[in-house]
């Protein structure tokens, strides 16, 4: 995979849990050629929990990329009539996030960023990140599963036990279903064994 010559918007929403395994992907593309440019929630911006405080991840992800962090709608508005961006990369994709992209709202700089790209009839990826995959967010998952231009990241059940409604996408994966997405294509497997069942 050589990403040189290609822009990839790295969309980053409130699943703070995911964030220490997104951040190596992003470094991964970086590495691969692309350039990277993040964008954040507000969330993201702006909220500490017990992953980390707001201010250390965005100084993580400044230093991965080099790239001024997008953090409000009207910075993220332009990509439309600019086409700036090759593939936008929503990673990881909370369900909150989702349920939005779905039902056509815009109301964070990702999702402004996922919509500009979608207007360019340019690819938009999804890693998804959820507890309600398989519960409310399923008639949600299936509208964005079926969308053009809309690919996801390989996923399964991360912890089928304790929150069977949970879904989350193989990080790992993020530059193989970015590259394969700017030909047009979903990598494949797109459901996957994200938890191995050990029988007891």
């Amino acid at each position: 995979m050589d990403f040189s010559g290609k822009t990839v918007g790295f969309g980053l929403t409130g699943s703070h849990c995911t964030h220490d395994e997104v951040l190596p992907q992003m470094e991964r593309l970086v590495q691969l050629g692309a350039t990277v440019l993040p964008i954040v929630t507000y969330t993201v911006a702006n909220v500490d929990s017990k992953f980390g405080e707001a201010k250390e991840w965005l100084e993580k992800i400044k230093r991965i990329t080099g790239e001024h962090i997008i953090s409000t709608i009207p910075e993220a508005e332009p990509f439309g009539p600019s086409k700036r961006l090759d593939v936008m990369l929503i990673a990881p994709c909370t369900g909150n996030s989702l349920a939005k992209l779905a039902n056509a709202l815009t109301d964070s700089p990702v999702l402004m960023a996922a919509k500009a790209t979608m207007r360019n009839r340019r690819p938009v990826v999804v890693a998804v990140s959820t507890n309600d995959g398989l519960g409310f967010n399923a008639a949600n998952l299936a509208k964005v599963l079926v969308a053009k231009n809309l690919y996801f990241v390989p996923f399964g059940q991360d912890s089928p036990e304790t929150k069977p409604n949970s879904l989350v996408a193989r990080m790992e994966l993020i530059p193989e279903t970015c590259w394969e997405a700017l030909q047009n294509k979903q990598i494949q497997p797109m459901v996957v064994e994200k938890y191995r069942y050990l029988p007891t």
